[in-house]
């Protein structure tokens, strides 16, 4: 059931380590799109549990994040 490999376990560590920037960034910014992020990519790293599909869903989120940020949301 648990995958604990070491390419899982540093994907883990890296995509909620940069969510849990997101979630501090969007929160000293007051920004919502920033903040809902982080809390999605967070979920993401401890939801899914294979590191490939991890890191192709972190790279969207912040792909939406800076789009939607750049449209003035």
């Amino acid at each position: 059931m648990f995958n604990l490999s070491a390419s899982f376990l540093i994907a883990n560590l890296v995509w909620g380590s940069v969510g849990l920037g997101y979630l501090i960034y969007g929160k000293k910014q007051s920004s919502w799109i920033a903040m809902i992020g982080g809390i999605v990519m967070i979920a993401v790293s401890y939801f899914i549990t294979s590191a490939l599909l991890m890191t192709v869903l972190s790279i969207a989120i912040m792909w939406a994040v800076y789009y939607l940020a750049k449209q003035g949301y």
